[in-house]
């Protein structure tokens, strides 16, 4: 009865394969896409949190800014220390990207964490890490004050 069962399986396997679609093989190793930064490193840009509140906070470390943009910071204190208040227009130089790393707690919008040299404004020459949705681009009509 064993015997019986197992050929049938068997059978039914090679019905199974037999009736597939052929396809041409693929030319290469399947590549997954990988998500590349929004901006380039060497970019100037300009630092603009929302038109409600302007000013952008540039973390001391990317794990700190990430952290900070899924709602993990419950301790303002940590805030306080780790961070600078910058004004709306500080311009920045972009020295590195990390793309879709920062996860917003209540949407589903993925930014980039972003590392820049401030070039501009009291903290010039410090630096730091911010999202994405914090920088305006220099070259392009979104670039706002």
């Amino acid at each position: 009865m064993v015997r019986r069962a197992v050929a049938l399986a068997a059978a039914a396997a090679v019905v199974v394969i037999v009736s597939l679609p052929r396809t041409a093989p693929a030319a290469g190793p399947a590549v997954a896409a990988v998500p590349s930064c929004s901006l380039n490193t060497g970019e100037t840009v300009m630092l603009h949190a929302s038109d409600f509140d302007p000013d952008v906070l540039v973390w001391d470390s990317k794990s700190r800014a990430i952290a900070y943009a899924s709602g993990g910071m419950k301790d303002a204190d940590d805030v306080l220390n780790h961070t600078l208040l910058a004004p709306p227009g500080t311009r920045a130089i972009v020295i590195g990207c990390t793309p879709e790393s920062a996860h917003t707690r209540y949407s589903d919008v993925v930014q980039d964490t972003v590392g820049v040299k401030i070039i501009s404004g009291t903290h010039r020459g410090r630096y730091g890490w911010v999202t994405s949705d914090d920088i305006r681009s220099t070259h392009t009509a979104d670039a706002r004050p």
